[in-house]
């Protein structure tokens, strides 16, 4: 079925296919397996960090994100994953004192740093100010956001107290006010599927002392 000088006929293919079978089956599948490139292993870094108040160090892949690290390793589960992506603020936590999306930082960012979790600011039997607001008020409603959602309270009392503005403050060079205007923009990337979004205003609203 040769066709032309050059040409390669339809017995020549099976030859060569026969053979190349011959020599894979020849190496063996531990052969082909010590072929491949072994995978190197992951990056790691020794992290340093105050969580709620204990000096904690790690040794830690320097991909592990600051929410894993406080879940997995340190096995403080108060602080939810929800989207995982900083849209939905579930896993909220105060890092020096400012509230942070803890899925989208990477633990080795904060050598050193300062990290509060839900599990840091009140226990059962003596509840942050916040926390026992959110009670009387049913802010809880299904729970699950509720730990970002009061992270997220108490630093933003703690933000409006110390001037910084908002998109919703009028003039940014004086002091914002303690206004629910001022609490709910703020409170905005936090959400709450269960909608108890007015319950969580009132009890900001009375740990602020101001009307709702």
């Amino acid at each position: 079925m040769t066709q032309g000088c050059g040409a390669i006929s339809r017995r020549d293919v099976l030859k060569t296919s026969a053979a190349g079978a011959a020599i894979a089956s020849s190496l063996g599948t531990g052969n082909v397996a010590m072929a491949q490139a072994e995978p190197s292993a992951p990056p790691t870094a020794a992290v340093r960090m105050k969580v709620n108040g204990k000096q904690i160090s790690l040794t830690l892949d320097t991909r592990t994100t600051l929410l894993d690290t406080l879940r997995e390793h340190l096995k403080l589960t108060g602080t939810k994953k929800g989207c995982d992506h900083g849209q939905c603020g579930a896993c909220t936590v105060i890092v020096n004192g400012r509230r942070i999306n803890s899925c989208l930082t990477l633990a080795v960012m904060h050598e050193g740093d300062e990290v509060t979790t839900i599990e840091g600011l009140g226990s059962v039997g003596d509840l942050h100010p916040m926390q026992a607001a959110f009670v009387e008020h049913d802010g809880y409603q299904c729970g699950y956001c509720t730990p970002g959602q009061i992270c997220s309270a108490v630093a933003v009392l703690e933000e409006i107290r110390a001037g910084i503005p908002s998109h919703v403050t009028e003039d940014i060079g004086a002091a914002p006010g303690m206004t629910t205007l001022e609490m709910r923009e703020r409170m905005s990337g936090n959400i709450c599927r269960c909608g108890a979004y007015s319950n969580i205003a009132e009890a900001m609203a009375q740990v602020a002392g101001v009307k709702a």
